[in-house]
């Protein structure tokens, strides 16, 4: 599953500024990627991961602005076309693996 956070947050204080860097570093620690300008997302093992990265975010909410986030399955994300510019590294997909119990 692929978490998509996107978000607006003012900049026009030095205050704002502060808040929206802390922001977008928590989310490079938590390790999402830059997707685009305002928009970062992450490779998640399950619901449960989701869950865990959900409530995160929830604590690591800036105090003012727009944060979305969107869940997708990784075929869903494997579809999204790129219209212009080229594919980074991260946009490669992910091999799911399947442990076999004999």
């Amino acid at each position: 599953m692929r978490m998509i956070v996107f978000f607006d947050l003012p900049v026009t204080s030095a205050t704002e500024r502060k808040s929206a860097t802390k922001f977008r570093n928590f989310l490079l620690k938590d390790g999402y990627y830059m997707l685009q300008f305002s928009v970062y997302s992450r490779v998640c093992n399950g619901n449960d991961a989701v869950e865990k990265h959900f409530k995160r975010i929830k604590n690591n909410l800036p105090s003012n602005g727009a944060v979305r986030l969107l869940t997708i399955t990784e075929k869903q994300y494997q579809n999204m076309q790129i219209l212009l510019g080229k594919p980074s590294v991260n946009d490669k997909p992910m091999q799911a693996e399947q442990m076999t119990f004999l």
